[in-house]
């Protein structure tokens, strides 16, 4: 079963806790320095937020799978959506262990595919090529041509 990981960068995490605990009724399933996590059914979302140095906002959307067998159904449907998949690995990352790949949207937003196999100690562990296994890697991106703050637009 797949369930729908949204990542938050904050400047506040202690008032960010206390505005996500009352929004979803319920602490957090997994608190550490810089970090919490709930992991709800109703809606079913990997929710997370994250105090450590990104602009606040969307730090990147996720789709979290079960089993390794589900994560490579869900990398095949990434490669043919031709957006560039990049294939991490096994990584360290939000104090998990876990097997993830990465796309960008058209318009840039970074989505990750993983499937959580342990609990981790720290929040982070750099890869061998000294790439932060968190959360997002850089990669190139083409974002979409946007009408956003022109005249003409009423999106934004």
């Amino acid at each position: 079963m797949k369930r729908l990981h949204v990542h938050i960068a904050v400047e506040d995490l202690e008032k960010s806790i206390g505005f996500y605990s009352t929004l979803f009724g319920e602490k957090p399933s997994k608190q550490k320095p810089g970090y919490a996590k709930w992991m709800l059914n109703d809606p079913r979302v990997n929710f997370a937020i994250s105090a450590r140095g990104a602009k606040p906002g969307l730090d990147h959307l996720g789709i979290q799978v079960d089993a390794p067998e589900e994560l490579e159904d869900l990398r095949e449907h990434l490669k043919r959506a031709d957006l560039g998949l990049f294939d991490e690995g096994e990584a360290t990352c939000c104090y998990a262990e876990s097997d993830k790949s990465w796309v960008r949207d058209p318009s840039g937003i970074a989505w990750e595919a993983y499937h959580t196999m342990a609990d981790a100690e720290l929040f982070s562990v750099p890869k061998p090529e000294g790439m932060s296994a968190c959360c997002a890697p850089k990669m190139e991106t083409k974002p979409a041509a946007s009408s956003c703050g022109t005249a003409k637009s009423d999106c934004c």
